[in-house]
């Protein structure tokens, strides 16, 4: 089944506007009419899936710690909205299966990227996607993305049939082209800020749709497009959505 992706893609559902990786910020996405968001799952020290990007709590909530020796009942308490902004005070750390519940609710596809803290490769992905497979039946609208080949290993042994993203860092792995046939990604997943028109067509060469994260600025988005990158992931998807032409 082809994957349906749209042009632009709300990162952490849309961060400029709203603390990353919450509902309100999934919402804010959907309210500005786009149609797909990116979230980060990783795990709780009890293992329950939540919508996080970093290892510690520190940046986002009022917590600290590693999120992985953190028990969900206390992560559940956590305020992260208040760093953002006095109007989101009193955001919680939303569970994945709260996200998905959100998703379908507003027509939403999803960008999952598997963000395991250390040593938490595979059984990251496996709670991750043994929830998702419960309650999303919408493969065309899922994108299993990841920068560690062993949770993209296990996505592909739990639910071959979704698509995968290989999420490449600055400096890329020399064996990416094999790493790619041999996870049978869908997506390559490219930083914005640092890839070059070559490596876009080296992509391109392997009739595999290119997606750059996080694009902000317009004049960089025009850019990209013009060396042929098909997605934007970008924290105000607006303004990018204004200046992106949605012909393919």
């Amino acid at each position: 089944m082809p994957l349906k992706l749209p042009r632009i893609i709300g990162h952490r559902g849309a961060a400029g506007y709203a603390p990353e990786n919450t509902l309100e910020s999934i919402h804010t996405a959907a309210d500005m009419g786009i149609e797909w968001v990116e979230l980060d799952v990783k795990l709780t020290k009890d293992e329950v899936p939540i919508i996080f990007h970093d290892d510690t709590l520190e940046r986002t909530t009022n917590g600290s710690g590693l999120v992985a020796q953190t028990l969900y009942k206390d992560i559940k308490e956590l305020d992260c909205g208040s760093w953002y902004g006095e109007s989101f005070i009193g955001a919680n750390i939303p569970t994945l299966e709260e996200v998905i519940d959100v998703l379908i609710e507003r027509d939403l596809g999803l960008n999952l990227e598997i963000k395991p803290c250390a040593g938490r490769e595979k059984e990251t992905a496996e709670v991750a996607l043994d929830l998702l497979s419960t309650i999303w039946d919408d493969h065309d609208r899922l994108l299993i993305s990841s920068f560690e080949h062993v949770s993209l290993e296990s996505a592909y042994d739990i639910a071959n049939d979704w698509h995968r993203g290989l999420l490449l860092p600055e400096e890329w792995p020399e064996n990416w082209q094999e790493l790619a046939k041999y996870l049978q990604v869908s997506t390559i997943n490219v930083n914005a800020s640092s890839v070059t028109r070559e490596q876009v067509e080296d992509v391109m060469d392997m009739e595999k749709p290119v997606l750059a994260y996080t694009v902000n600025d317009p004049q960089q988005a025009r850019t990209l497009q013009s060396w042929g990158v098909d997605v934007f992931f970008s924290d105000t998807p607006d303004l990018i959505k204004e200046v992106i032409l949605s012909v393919h």
